[in-house]
């Protein structure tokens, strides 16, 4: 029996699109602080605001963009949010000071909250339900790959090129993603009658949740809670450990290997189930922030980037393939909502914690400890999905009677 096709039309233009809203993303985030500190004069507790300003208002902006997406059509969203974060970005070239910067850096981040949650619902829609594990797994690529590219880009524009250049790519990236979003095709899709009950559970959150999408959400935000002391400090991290001339090929080694195992895992998500795959890459995940924790040399240290790069770059696709698939065709939107906000959540409270934590303990410990952490979060995970999908499991692996 031939598979159903993935790698459609419009898949590669959602990926396409994702990608450049990501890679812009991560452009400004590592190279606005420098901006903001060397042009604007700002101070580096100022500077640090810029990102989370921008975070803050596209976890603010999500639960709604799901809603306006049930409302307006998931079409209608993507193209408005993907139109508002083109012409925020225009706006770059005009700030002379951190405040109003921190403005426009508000401005783009809910443009960045609403387009990344209607894609992330699309490609649900788009992917095939039989290769969906798969699927997710290669559109999490996407991500990956801008958190590599985007930084390397940033740093080299903002240091080589000046800020007008850094502006200018950062507008053609937003064009780009705005471009490849018009050109995608909504599959038509049935509706589904809620369950009883689901209605009036929904409605107690307001309206901008998705009940089923919490427990899988709250698991993502633990473990982003430690994935946000990589993303902030592991070049700090090398630099301490005198190996800074090999600190930017962290994020390299990561993508590189999270990149070959990611078709593997997303097969056997499709044919075994998430228990298969998640539990055995936590704890590649805990290895991997040990061996961290006391790296000396270059082998090691890129050894755990490897390591990170298959445990954690393979569950946060995973986390979000079981939010999405547990949601009801038309409650995809606000799944998926529900997901970033949550994850984008953990991230945020990471990054404001382990600064302080590192500053009194070191970062050493700090990845040390956050290993044992990353088992904890293990039996959470458990308890709040692994317990009832191993159950689901065995029930669907009975033999039916003939």
């Amino acid at each position: 029996m031939s598979k159903e096709a993935l790698w459609t039309k419009s898949f590669i233009n959602i990926w396409v699109s994702n990608f450049f809203l990501f890679l812009t993303f991560y452009f400004l985030m590592v190279s606005l602080p420098v901006y903001a500190i060397h042009e604007l004069h700002g101070k580096q507790s100022s500077a640090g605001l810029i990102t989370t300003m921008f975070l803050l208002t596209a976890i603010v902006i999500r639960p709604f963009a799901g809603k306006l997406m049930q409302k307006y059509g998931k079409k209608t969203l993507l193209v408005l949010s993907l139109a508002i974060f083109f012409i925020v970005a225009l706006f770059y070239f005009l700030p002379h000071s951190v405040g109003s910067l921190l403005i426009v850096r508000a401005f783009h981040g809910i443009g960045f909250g609403m387009a990344t949650t209607a894609t992330g619902t699309i490609v649900a829609d788009i992917i095939p339900n039989s290769r969906r594990g798969e699927g997710m797994g290669y559109y999490s690529m996407s991500m990956n790959l801008a958190m590599v590219a985007g930084p390397f880009l940033g740093l080299m524009a903002i240091n080589s090129w000046g800020s007008n250049t850094l502006f200018l790519m950062a507008v053609i990236f937003a064009v780009m993603a705005i471009f490849t979003g018009l050109f995608i095709k909504l599959p038509k899709t049935e509706h589904t009658v809620p369950v009883q009950g689901e209605e009036k559970k929904t409605a107690k959150l307001g309206g901008i949740l998705e009940p089923s999408a919490i427990p899988i959400s709250i698991v993502a935000a633990l473990f982003g809670i430690v994935y946000s002391s990589i993303l902030s400090f592991v070049s700090v991290y090398a630099d301490g450990k005198g190996l800074e001339s090999v600190s930017g090929y962290f994020f390299v080694v990561y993508a590189v290997v999270m990149l070959m195992g990611r078709p593997f895992a997303g097969r056997w998500f499709d044919r075994y189930g998430a228990n298969v795959i998640i539990y055995p890459c936590i704890l590649l995940f805990a290895i991997g922030m040990l061996t961290l924790s006391n790296v000396n040399t270059a082998f090691l240290f890129l050894f755990a980037a490897a390591l990170i790069g298959l445990g954690y770059g393979t569950l946060f696709p995973s986390f979000q393939t079981i939010a999405i698939q547990k949601a009801a065709p038309e409650k995809r939107g606000l799944a998926t909502a529900t997901f970033l906000s949550l994850f984008d959540s953990g991230i945020g409270i990471g990054s404001f914690l382990v600064g302080f934590v590192g500053d009194m303990i070191g970062f050493g410990s700090l990845y040390f400890y956050s290993s044992f952490y990353i088992l904890l979060a293990l039996v959470v995970y458990y308890f709040l999905h692994g317990k009832a999908a191993r159950k689901s499991k065995l029930i669907n692996d009975v033999p039916k009677a003939s």
